[in-house]
């Protein structure tokens, strides 16, 4: 019995810790799940992968939009004397956000922002239960209209980080960004109509194929979502959170019984090994310096030394009459032993 609630007082110890490092992850990040695991190849920056960019695998913190409250895209992180100038995460340029695709149920994306739009010219709409707009202007549900509710008709678009202010489509060349082999012309955006308030976003492993498609660049294939329509613009109750620390590997576990499973890099799977072993090791180690401390400290050894006497006191006759007792016996004793 003693050795079967050993077992279930270990599992309730484990967790216990484990429901602690939730809550604690929860406290630092602000969302639940803290965390998420990478399922497909479209932030890896090396065919192997690498610690610093997003890998099929990884763990990635989840850093929830109350604390992290202004997205920093790519085109500020590039723009020259920008107040955000050279801010980057995951191994480029701008932050990595978490979002749901138009805002549905499936599987969130986890992409670069590279370019934000965010209304200019508005008019208050002509309904805005039903969102109907006058000519020309676009019902956007997130930015604020001129009487400080929210909804309003957008005319025309800033794009911070960029020239493109007051404009009824914005179009944008980001020549810093080279990472394009299918498009000799470099990631563009042309002739894009956000159609409300949002983030354009993008893999950076998916050659310049911006998530909102054909929309934003007439050769881009986008994404869509669980309905088959283009995802658009994100807009910011469709973020999930923004992404922040990353854990390697260690998701792997999560996919291994999965159809993603074959996203994952061999190295991942050999690292995610080794550092099992490692940990395992590393848990033996500090256990056995533990008892090791423990048995040398002064407040041990008094406590075996009492143990020790308490145990000869209480078979003091046989020990006077073995001469074991030593010194241990008071004179009474003694002379008792002697006659």
């Amino acid at each position: 019995m003693s050795g079967g609630w050993g077992w279930i007082r270990e599992g309730l110890l484990a967790i216990g810790l484990i429901g602690l490092l939730v809550c604690a992850l929860w406290v630092a990040t602000g969302s639940l799940p803290p965390m998420v695991v990478v399922e497909s190849s479209s932030m890896m920056h090396a065919e192997e992968g690498e610690v610093g960019a997003i890998d099929p695998g990884d763990l990635v913190l989840v850093m929830s939009t109350s604390r992290r409250t202004n997205v920093i895209t790519y085109a500020e992180a590039a723009d020259a004397g920008n107040r955000f100038e050279g801010w980057s995460s995951h191994g480029d340029l701008g932050d990595v956000i978490i979002y749901s695709k138009n805002g549905g149920s499936d599987t969130p994306v986890i992409h670069r922002a590279m370019l934000e739009a965010v209304a200019n010219g508005t008019l208050s709409p002509t309904d805005r239960e039903r969102g109907l707009c006058p000519t020309g202007g676009s019902w956007d549900p997130i930015s604020l209209d001129a009487t400080g509710e929210r909804g309003t008709c957008v005319l025309t678009w800033d794009a911070p980080g960029t020239d493109q202010l007051n404009v009824e489509k914005i179009n944008w060349t980001f020549e810093s960004y080279t990472t394009c082999p299918s498009n000799p012309h470099g990631l563009m955006v042309q002739g894009w109509d956000p159609g409300h308030a949002g983030f354009l976003t993008l893999g950076d492993h998916n050659r310049c194929d911006v998530d909102q498609g054909q929309a934003a660049y007439p050769l881009a294939n986008g994404l869509t979502d669980e309905n088959g329509k283009p995802v658009q613009a994100v807009r910011s109750d469709w973020l999930v959170g923004v992404a922040g620390a990353e854990i390697p590997w260690l998701g792997t576990v999560k996919l291994a019984a999965s159809s993603n499973s074959g996203q994952v890099t061999t190295h991942s799977w050999q690292m995610l090994g080794v550092s099992a072993v490692v940990l395992l090791l590393g848990t033996y180690a500090l256990e056995r310096a533990t008892q090791r401390l423990m048995s040398s400290s002064p407040e041990v050894a008094q406590a075996t030394l009492e143990e020790s006497i308490k145990g000869r006191k209480s078979g003091g006759g046989d020990d006077a009459e073995s001469g074991n007792s030593g010194g241990l016996v008071d004179e009474d004793d003694a002379g008792e032993s002697e006659e």
